[in-house]
């Protein structure tokens, strides 16, 4: 009956994945069934946590996560939790040796949103980034290499550029949504109430290094990975390329967004690409 709970588990952490992000979902349909379930337990755990401290405002956020942890825990210590999110990422942990410190470093970013609105150091902001973003990348890569160690630390790097400049691009189309209602603001030095073209392009062009540091990793994945990293990679650059085009001004009026339609058509570009052998940087 374990066997029945777990497959529950993964279908739990596969909608909630649909739901909350298209992106993510196209692209991991493109993995093999078993990285599949597995990119879906990540993405669930990390789903949760980000809503506790982002969302739920109305409700005792502190104790949520505190329970939230506290859950997690006792399911990596007994490897099995009521709570299917839970129980599927503890599958995963275990089955593809994802390490403690990743978890912690992410919850420790997550506790930092509860209590911090402004990240006034380069190396505040790097804290939290490697946190929040760069250990998810690693968690993903521990799947994708399948046991592979020495692949693992070849391409940890470039994993952790690829977290970085996701987690970058969604600073900047949630900048609204961050200064008005989080009254957060996580990169230093920087008035978003006056924000220019020159400052934002400065920002675009960082992140902009950190897509060219990954793609040098996503050439060198797995076969069985490589193209649904790829069309995430494309999907992300498509939205800084929308962003690079916008002025302040409606940037920080509204959330930026790739329509599904959009998605699809790039989906059917990186496929053609990928079978052709012919991936190449998205500009």
């Amino acid at each position: 009956m374990k066997a029945l709970y777990d497959n529950i588990s993964f279908d739990c952490s596969k909608k909630l994945t649909k739901a909350f992000s298209t992106s993510f979902s196209f692209s991991s349909r493109l993995l093999p069934p078993a990285q599949r379930q597995a990119i879906y337990a990540i993405y669930g755990f990390v789903r949760v946590a980000d809503e506790i401290v982002d969302t739920y405002h109305d409700f005792p956020q502190e104790t949520l996560l505190n329970r939230f942890e506290r859950d997690l825990n006792e399911a990596l210590e007994t490897h099995i939790s009521t709570n299917p999110i839970l129980n599927a990422f503890q599958e995963t942990v275990f089955k593809y040796d994802i390490e403690r410190e990743m978890i912690d470093a992410f919850l420790k970013s997550m506790r930092l949103d509860l209590e911090k609105k402004e990240y006034k150091t380069r190396e505040e902001y790097q804290e939290y980034i490697y946190g929040s973003a760069d250990v998810v990348g690693l968690m993903c890569l521990k799947v994708f290499v399948e046991g592979e160690n020495n692949q693992y630390e070849k391409l940890k790097d470039s994993a952790m550029k690829l977290g970085s400049a996701f987690q970058k691009v969604n600073f900047l189309r949630d900048l609204k949504n961050d200064m008005e209602l989080l009254e957060r603001s996580y990169f230093p030095h920087i008035d978003f109430k006056h924000l220019t073209m020159e400052v934002k392009r400065e920002i675009v062009e960082e992140i902009v290094a950190d897509f060219d540091e990954a793609f040098t990793g996503i050439r060198q994945l797995p076969d069985s990975s490589r193209l649904a990293v790829y069309v995430a990679y494309v999907y992300y650059k498509k939205l800084l390329r929308i962003i690079r085009r916008k002025r302040p001004e409606h940037i920080l009026q509204t959330r930026i967004r790739v329509s599904n339609a959009i998605k699809m058509w790039l989906l059917f570009k990186s496929y053609l690409r990928y079978k052709a052998g012919l991936l190449k940087r998205y500009d």
